[in-house]
């Protein structure tokens, strides 16, 4: 894969992710009954930071977890010899909660239709609202995010790789390509 462009820094996507928590509490009118529940891989480093942003904007904690869709991919069949199922982690009930689902890269909408179905197998929350950092396009089925960081229309030869410090030693969006 080849670097084609730095799409978002540090800074920019702090600033992102500030937005977005603003444009969160401004939505569900501040903090009550809000779960953040982040798509591993790096939508949990993403809603840890959303938590932490909140926190610092209206002094209150959110619950924030960890939501492992891999038993739920319609192409599991496709990758049931490499699949390796990770830990989901509900930090509450979330019956009649507001849940934010939390992942980086919005692209066919399947992996949101992924974790849908894992959430309601837990319970059936009041909302269930989408954040994502960056939405390239290219849908496949009628899913759309309620939080954007950054909309960049791609090819579908490209690739969108976010990397955070938790995850990947780094922080920024880079759009890349295969050579």
């Amino acid at each position: 894969m080849t670097t084609k462009a730095v799409l978002m820094d540090e800074a920019a996507l702090t600033r992102a992710l500030v937005r977005i928590s603003h444009e969160i509490l401004e939505r569900n009118k501040g903090t009550e009954d809000l779960v953040l529940l982040g798509i591993k891989t790096r939508g949990v480093p993403m809603a840890e930071r959303i938590r932490a942003n909140i926190a610092q904007i209206e002094g209150r904690e959110v619950p924030c977890g960890s939501l492992d869709i891999t038993l739920y991919r319609d192409d599991l069949s496709e990758l049931a010899p490499s699949a390796s199922v990770k830990s989901s982690d509900f930090p509450c009930d979330i019956v009649d909660k507001h849940v934010i689902l939390v992942d980086d890269v919005l692209f066919t909408g399947r992996t949101a239709r992924a974790a849908i179905e894992a959430i309601l197998d837990k319970g059936r929350p009041k909302t269930i609202q989408f954040a994502v950092l960056v939405d390239r396009g290219h849908r496949e089925l009628p899913i759309r995010a309620d939080y954007v960081g950054k909309n960049v229309p791609t090819s579908v030869k490209e690739v969108i790789a976010v990397a955070f410090p938790e995850t990947d030693g780094e922080t920024g969006v880079y759009l890349r390509t295969q050579e």
